[in-house]
């Protein structure tokens, strides 16, 4: 009797779908969904307000540079003030400002609140992530990860078609509401988790006086994902304007199509990167999103444009949880805040870099530009990768000697 109480006890404290777990899922889910569904339709808010692909790259480059800057004190903050009050806020100050943007009436005040929004999703996204990491036993942290990521899957497999359908029955303003209405649900959800307490640490304060952006140990794979992320700048902002450009149709389809690829992803990638780690994800996942990429710039019709859905859908959503986990995998407990905070920087900036630059490429050399030199990130992504596995090789020799 008493093995089998222990055993149960163990199989409780690995379980992964516990009540915390669900909510949190459920918090980011709704967040991500106010998230999507402004990330296509902002671009033909603001043609509707009279700017061009230059400030369409601005106004959504903007808001993951402010978001960059916040994340260092965000993880700070998860460390010494505790996961709820830093959520919270974040979440609160997304929600408000993506409510805003309805009433701003012009793209000068439209750029300044996305500076905002920024901050609220720095806030909040580093909090959500640190909180799941927190909740997934540490031996399943992969597959947990993977299964968080739905969440956000989930959102993106409706939040872009559900926002381009509303912007043809609704004016932007009602739109934007909606969007800070899920923000709203969100905090509600976040407020029913059960948040663990920060263990104290004697060094926190020491780190939050001197100059603590990073987490060291986090480097590589978030410098991997930087490359990566930027792919994503070029789809979120220029892909509407490309296809209208190009007279394909089904662009709403796309980001559905896009996301189940990622859902189904999450079922299994998980569990592959706990057995086997990134070496069995990174190269296979890259080429994918770089096929995906070239495709893009192709695009002679809807089936292309949905083969490259697929292709970006199964690649991305095997990587990115994978380059998550790894970047907590040898973190300290009480770092794994700054380590998510390093993480999704590199994230955002990737993101940014991509919206600004590609605002640039498009408006100079045309839209199909972009996907090539998206597909040329990618590249220059896998050697980073190989220089990375071959210094580990080199470590590790060294070791056995």
């Amino acid at each position: 009797m008493r093995e089998t109480l222990v055993d149960e006890r163990v199989r409780d404290h690995d379980k992964i779908l516990t009540r915390d777990f669900i909510m949190i899922c459920l918090a980011n889910m709704c967040i991500f969904m106010g998230f999507q569904m402004t990330m296509p339709t902002l671009p033909l808010f603001v043609e509707q307000l009279g700017g061009d692909d230059r400030l369409v790259g601005a106004v959504l480059g903007i808001f993951t540079f402010s978001a960059l800057l916040v994340r260092p004190i965000a993880g700070r903050l998860l460390e010494t003030k505790g996961r709820r009050i830093v959520f919270l806020t974040g979440l609160a100050i997304f929600a408000l400002s993506v409510g805003s943007f309805g009433f701003m009436g012009s793209i000068g005040l439209l750029f300044m609140m996305r500076i905002v929004q920024g901050v609220g999703w720095g806030f909040s996204s580093t909090a959500s992530g640190t909180i799941a990491s927190d909740i997934i036993p540490a031996k399943r942290r992969g597959e947990g990860m993977g299964y968080y990521g739905l969440s956000g899957n989930l959102a993106l497999a409706f939040g872009p078609s559900l926002g381009l359908f509303l912007v043809t029955v609704l004016p932007f303003q009602e739109l934007f509401l909606i969007c800070s209405l899920l923000g709203l649900f969100a905090i509600i959800a976040a407020s029913l988790i059960r948040y663990q307490k920060v263990e104290s640490d004697p060094s926190a304060a020491v780190r939050a006086r001197r100059f603590d952006i990073y987490e060291k140990s986090a480097l590589q794979p978030s410098l991997l994902i930087f490359f990566i992320s930027v792919t994503f700048g070029g789809i979120a902002t220029f892909l509407p304007l490309y296809t209208a450009e190009k007279g394909v149709d089904g662009i709403q389809w796309y980001f559905l199509v896009y996301a189940m690829a990622l859902m189904v992803t999450r079922l299994f990638a998980g569990r592959l990167y706990d057995r086997r780690g990134h070496r069995a994800i990174f190269v296979p996942s890259t080429v994918l999103i770089m096929a995906g990429m070239l495709l893009l710039a192709w695009m002679p019709s809807e089936a292309v444009l949905y083969i490259a859905a697929v292709l970006y859908g199964f690649g991305f959503g095997s990587v990115q949880p994978a380059l998550q986990a790894w970047s907590i995998e040898k973190t300290a407990p009480n770092r794994k805040a700054m380590a998510n905070a390093t993480y999704f920087s590199f994230f955002d900036l990737g993101v940014g870099i991509g919206a600004i630059v590609f605002g640039q490429i498009g408006f100079l050399f045309g839209y199909r530009s972009i996907y090539i030199t998206a597909a040329a990130s990618i590249f220059i992504s896998m050697i980073v990768y190989l220089c990375i596995i071959r210094s580990e090789d080199k470590v590790k020799s060294i070791e056995r000697r």
